[in-house]
């Protein structure tokens, strides 16, 4: 072997690694970590076996991924020409047409894991993913950008407790606090970079109310998503309910103030209040019609 060939295969060692972490990186890791991590949760404390946790654990992990990969090759045009960095279609280091084929090839696989979970948990859980492509590919710049998140976060719950024998049907309750935290999520998410993203040319609802707008209605969804885990149970409201409800009502509102200084105190005390509500799901367990 040359010397022309000695180059080419170190340079071809060093550009594969590069492409391998840029490709990672582009599929939006915390989203998707935290996604899956949110339905495997859901999953046991609706007493799943091991094997359909499994299951249902890399069905959403494949939707995720397919979701992350469409976002970042979709907007690597607008990125590149806003000067946005970090990204890494935009910044090259992965071509497009490479994000794009991992795309599509975990949205293949994406469609018999999930059906594999049963026919009506399988097509909830397309329907969520469906919503989420139509977010980056239409959605993300209108005032219903807010939508997919809703439906998204909302069909999980559905989409877990319809895997079980029988194909049981959460209570609406369980649906309803996930559609809000989703649109609490979609604000709290979008805080932070909402000037960025006008500059990129995305006008979701969150860019058309600004940020002192975003961040004053970001407490109203998280609010009631608490409300509805403890008011929509039935029976008394225990004294623990009561404090998680208080607690994240605190987190809820302290989180817009701080932001006046902090740009991510919003987004921290939504993941607070999230937390919390998760503790209150899976404390009653996912529960059942």
């Amino acid at each position: 072997m040359g010397a022309t060939d000695g180059a080419r295969t170190s340079a071809t060692a060093v550009r594969w690694p590069g492409r391998a972490a840029g490709l990672a990186l582009a599929c939006h890791p915390g989203p998707v970590v935290a996604v899956t991590a949110l339905a495997c949760a859901l999953a046991v404390g609706a007493g799943l076996s091991p094997a359909r946790l499994a299951l249902a654990g890399v069905a959403v992990l494949t939707g995720q991924l397919s979701v992350g990969w469409c976002n970042d090759a979709f907007d690597a045009g607008r990125d590149a020409r806003a000067g946005r960095r970090g990204k890494p279609v935009a910044d090259g280091v992965v071509p497009v047409r490479s994000v794009w084929a991992a795309a599509a090839v975990a949205l293949v696989l994406c469609v018999p894991l999930s059906l594999a979970c049963g026919v009506l948990a399988g097509m909830v859980h397309l329907a969520a993913v469906a919503a989420a492509w139509l977010y980056n590919l239409r959605l993300k710049a209108t005032a219903l950008s807010w939508v997919p998140y809703a439906i998204g976060f909302g069909a999980l719950p559905a989409a877990v407790t319809l895997t079980l024998p029988g194909a049981p049907w959460p209570r609406w309750w369980t649906v309803a606090a996930g559609a809000l935290l989703g649109f609490a999520a979609h604000l709290g998410d979008t805080l932070p970079d909402i000037e960025e993203d006008r500059a990129a040319g995305i006008r979701g609802l969150p860019h058309r109310l600004g940020s002192t707008g975003t961040r004053l209605l970001l407490p109203v969804p998280l609010l009631a998503a608490t409300a509805v885990l403890v008011l929509g149970p039935p029976g008394p409201v225990d004294a623990r309910s009561a404090a998680v409800l208080v607690l994240a009502g605190a987190a809820a509102l302290l989180g817009p103030v701080l932001g006046r200084w902090w740009h991510k105190a919003a987004l921290a005390g939504a993941v607070t209040v999230a937390a919390a509500d998760l503790a209150l799901l899976l404390a009653r367990g996912t529960a059942l019609s």
